[in-house]
């Protein structure tokens, strides 16, 4: 089959395209997926940099979000058949290939059926963002009705797709955006509030926002320095997840003093430690986007599509671009 390959961790370039042999089952449910398309995530080109922080073996085949038609399953696998359209979330790690190839073998806990209303580059896109997205707001925030939200970076992968489930879980939602055309963007997401960061302080717009009070809940996807000015940002006893490590020399003080619950998000922790129920919750979590896809209540934002031999030139377009929505590769 053809794979983007890594066989050395650096830039772009380091991903090339070859033949090599396709995968086969390793466990009884295990599933062998034709992929047709695979998300591009920023995970992606930091396990691409820095090969070495993460549990992969060299030569590596990236990615995470795939979807595609089953061709194969194990003994042991129920609910997926030969023909069914599938979309997925599973990194290249332990052993397994990622999906920047022809096929790839998907453990049956992370697998869901693809949303009929969504292209197979479309539901490519989705599944780590939806999952990330999902957890933060629900599972580690737990977020009702009423609650008033702030997601940085709304145009981004996770901040689009989050903003559409904040607002569907009755939240009033406000935004960072980089520029007009992004702010227009989470605009037409249902964003009640959108802040261009470059032209005004986002603490000092969300406190006017709030009469002072603050947010109930502020999901941080940028880190730095706006994972620490949030605190600012957030109402007594609020909740901040954010998606990155804090740097070494944070200051928590206003964190402290407001009784801040901060949490970390980090869709990946069921595939480090292998925890299969963790993994059955993620694909419950995509089966439950699906409903919402198939619904009309979600989207999916694809911003720009490569051939699988412009792997290298995906990345170096991620890296640079900062892209509306998503950016997917498509195999044919």
């Amino acid at each position: 089959m053809r794979a983007a390959v890594i066989e050395a961790p650096g830039g772009p370039e380091v991903l090339q395209t070859r033949e090599i042999a396709t995968p086969a089952l390793q466990q009884p449910h295990d599933v062998r997926v034709r992929v047709r398309a695979a998300g591009i995530n920023p995970i992606d080109t930091k396990v691409r940099a820095k090969a070495a922080a993460y549990p992969i073996n060299l030569p590596a085949i990236l990615g995470c979000d795939g979807a595609g038609v089953v061709e194969e399953v194990g003994g042991a696998v129920t609910t997926f058949k030969p023909g069914d359209e599938v979309y997925y979330c599973q990194c290249g790690f332990g052993g397994r290939f990622g999906n920047y190839a022809e096929y790839a073998v998907v453990a049956e806990p992370f697998l869901a059926h693809k949303p009929a209303a969504l292209s197979f580059v479309e539901a490519a896109a989705a599944p780590l963002v939806l999952i990330t997205a999902w957890e933060a707001l629900h599972d580690r925030a737990a977020i009702k009705d009423g609650d008033t939200v702030m997601i940085h970076a709304g145009a981004g992968g996770v901040g689009h797709v989050a903003i559409q489930l904040a607002k569907l879980a009755g939240a009033r939602v406000c935004t960072t955006a980089g520029d007009p055309q992004k702010a227009a963007f989470a605009e037409s997401l249902g964003a009640d509030l959108t802040i261009e960061y470059k032209q005004e302080d986002f603490a000092l717009a969300i406190l006017d926002w709030t009469d002072e009070r603050g947010v109930d809940m502020v999901l941080d996807t940028v880190g730095g320095e706006t994972f620490e000015h949030s605190f600012t940002a957030l109402r007594v006893y609020g909740d901040l997840v954010t998606l990155l490590q804090p740097a070494a020399d944070t200051n928590w003080t206003v964190a402290r003093q407001r009784n801040l619950r901060v949490s970390f998000e980090l869709m990946l922790t069921p595939t480090y430690l292998g925890m299969i129920e963790a993994q059955r919750h993620q694909g419950e979590i995509l089966r439950r986007g699906a409903e919402l896809f198939d619904a009309r209540k979600l989207q999916i934002k694809v911003a720009k599509t490569f051939p699988l031999a412009q792997a290298a030139q995906s990345h170096a377009y991620l890296e640079q671009s900062r892209p509306i929505g998503k950016v997917v590769l498509e195999i044919d």
